[in-house]
């Protein structure tokens, strides 16, 4: 089974413009987890419910020590300076994650389920070229391995 079985073909996709107040009334009245943000039919990036949760989420400052006067991150200065990029954007430009695992029509299965475990994942765009033709979430794998077994 490959991707192009298993992808659900019409993707409800943002503009960045979008406002991340329209972002959660999209994802929310199609019950959906996120969509691809794209602009003439190119894919520019994602929003999942995980980037609009940062909006309300309390931030975690980074891990600092001092030493002769000098103050020096130990961990999370990354995150934290991420979290408060998306806990201020008020578009879906802004807020949108762009380190995308994509796959084309022929990714099998397997690989697909594959990325979604391991990269931790929601939702995987199907690319032909540099252009969007379709989206695979979780219930969408599981649902290829049930055909898989009927087959």
């Amino acid at each position: 089974m490959k991707a192009k079985d298993i992808m659900v073909r019409d993707v409800i996709t943002a503009p960045p413009e979008m406002s991340v107040r329209d972002l959660a009334r999209l994802l929310t009245e199609n019950r959906i987890g996120g969509v691809p943000i794209v602009e003439e039919g190119r894919l520019l990036g994602m929003v999942t419910e995980e980037e609009l949760l940062s909006q309300v989420k309390t931030i975690h400052p980074p891990l600092m020590i001092t030493i002769l006067d000098a103050v020096i991150p130990i961990a999370g200065e990354f995150r934290y300076e991420e979290d408060l990029r998306r806990m201020a954007a008020s578009t879906a430009g802004e807020i949108m994650r762009i380190d995308l695992e994509a796959v084309d029509e022929e990714t099998e299965l397997a690989e697909i389920a594959t990325l979604i475990s391991d990269r931790h994942v929601a939702l995987v765009p199907v690319l032909r070229g540099e252009s969007l033709v379709g989206i695979i979430g979780k219930r969408d794998v599981i649902r290829g391995m049930l055909a898989d077994d009927a087959a």
